[in-house]
């Protein structure tokens, strides 16, 4: 019955050991980085990853991540500094670099760490914000406007114990009624545009078109003077061959010229002439002309 009784307090007191050992043990991750508080105070900051020693139950181990960690901010409407307002939705990259200055400042919270962050953030952004246009935070100067909210967001925030990486804008967009406002005055320029380019077409096809109707008109001029030149010289060859052939010998040419009538005058086969009976027109179908000298 002793044996049995020592056997159990041994037992008891193994069982007791190894949880006293489990409870002054405690692993840090290389991703991790530790701080042990002692009733709520805190006594050291471990940075070296490995197994480490702390006093059982009285003290506690609160890890934080020394990774980069990244936290997004809630859309916030700023007003620029050209008077109009934005809604930007943002994102802050930060690296926990003192754990003790974060604990003390603002608490192991994730959600206390997120209030504090957003908070720089805003105030932050508003200042910067506000001394630009909204030309300048749409356009390649954006990244000289972001690197001043990140130096600011991060000269605020080292003294909780962390350090800022960077700070993003991941979206800005107008309110509903500004950009209502923004696309009619965008839709009203580009008609302004485009009726002033169909004017300026215009101008220029009638200039262009009357450009053409001159050189028609010139060249048609010219075409016709060159026609009645041509008309006439062609003319006048032809009545000098007239002329001298009806010179060598008037009775041919009376006789071909009758001909010529002829044919054209019973072409169609079906013509019908009314004349007197002493007309000259048929004299040749009545009588054979005389041969010439």
């Amino acid at each position: 019955m002793k044996m049995r009784t020592w056997s159990i307090v041994g037992a008891v007191v193994i069982v007791i050991a190894l949880l006293v050992l489990n409870s002054s043990l405690f692993i840090v991750e290389q991703t991790e980085q530790a701080l042990i508080t002692q009733f709520g105070k805190p006594v050291r900051v471990v940075n070296t990853p490995g197994l480490h020693v702390k006093l059982p139950l009285i003290q506690t181990v609160i890890d934080f991540d020394n990774r980069l960690l990244m936290y997004v901010q809630p859309n916030e409407e700023v007003i620029l500094g050209d008077q109009r307002r934005l809604i930007v939705d943002s994102f802050t990259m930060l690296r926990i670099t003192d754990t003790l200055k974060l604990y003390q400042s603002v608490g192991i919270t994730e959600d206390a760490i997120r209030n504090r962050l957003s908070s720089v953030v805003q105030s932050a952004m508003r200042r910067v914000l506000g001394n630009n246009a909204l030309l300048a935070v749409l356009s390649a100067d954006r990244a000289r406007i972001m690197a001043a909210i990140r130096d600011q967001v991060n000269a605020e925030m080292k003294g909780f114990g962390v350090l800022v990486e960077d700070v993003r804008i991941r979206r800005a967009d107008l309110p509903l009624e500004n950009t209502q406002a923004i696309l009619d005055r965008m839709t009203s320029e580009r008609v302004r545009v485009a009726k002033q380019a169909r004017a300026e077409g215009a101008e220029a096809a009638a200039k262009i078109r009357a450009d053409a109707d001159r050189d028609r008109t010139v060249l048609l001029a010219e075409a016709r003077a060159t026609a009645d030149q041509l008309r006439g010289a062609g003319e006048a060859a032809a009545s000098r061959i007239y002329a001298e052939a009806y010179s060598q010998d008037p009775n041919f040419f009376g006789f071909w010229r009758t001909m010529q009538a002829y044919e054209a005058a019973f072409a169609s086969g079906n013509d019908k002439l009314v004349l007197t009976p002493g007309n000259d027109f048929l004299r040749l179908l009545q009588t054979a002309p005389s041969p010439g000298p």
